[in-house]
This record gives structure tokens, C-alpha cells and sequence, in this order.
């Protein structure tokens, strides 16, 4: 199990996972290379907007990135997943959205 699919797993069974670090600038100045975050579950009622910062898994990779758009497609709700400059990852359920930053260090 990675790094990350273990916290994914702690975000599923519903616990606040605090000081999670992740390596790469794609979200600078927003976030730094492995500077800490608190995230928390995201569930069914979870209320995700765009520029929410999320812990997700796009096409098997896991992120910590910006929701960068929202749609509904064959009743489903879809969120686009983007890094701070631009780049596009990809869209996504909800259920590959784990985690939601509450809090940057």
C-alpha cells in the first residue's frame, strides 16, 4: 500500500488526517513542497466548490489539488481536478475525492 492510498483508506473510515505532506510545486504559492495539511473526510454531504483544495485520485494518481469546475453528467455530480497553474488532471466522482483542506501550516 502507498503513502497515499493509506491515507485515502483513513479518510474513508472517516478520520481526520493532520499534517499530511505531499512533494511537488504544482500548487505553489498556495501550498509548498511537503508543507503540512489537515484534511477531513469528504462523504455524500460533504459541500465541494471550486478552488476547494481536495485529496483525490484521478486516473490512479493521488493529488492534493483545486477543484476546478463542477458539472452534473447523467445525474452525477463531476469535479475537475487542476493544480495551481492551469494544468487539468482530469475529472472525477465523488467518491475518488477523499479528503478536504481545512488547514494549511
Amino acid at each position: 500500500m502507498s503513502k497515499a492510498s493509506y491515507f485515502a483508506s483513513l479518510l474513508q473510515q472517516g478520520k481526520t488526517v493532520e499534517k499530511y505532506k505531499e512533494a511537488g510545486n504544482s500548487m505553489l504559492p498556495i501550498l509548498k513542497s511537503n508543507q503540512p495539511v489537515t484534511l477531513i473526510p469528504v462523504t455524500e454531504e460533504t459541500v465541494l466548490r471550486v478552488n476547494d483544495i481536495v485529496f483525490c485520485k484521478v486516473k490512479g494518481n493521488y493529488y492534493t489539488h483545486l477543484i476546478a469546475a463542477i458539472r452534473t453528467r447523467n445525474s452525477q455530480v463531476e469535479y475537475q481536478i487542476a493544480n495551481n497553474h492551469g494544468f487539468i488532471n482530469g475529472w472525477v466522482k465523488n467518491k475518488n475525492i477523499f479528503g478536504k483542506v481545512t488547514k494549511i501550516w
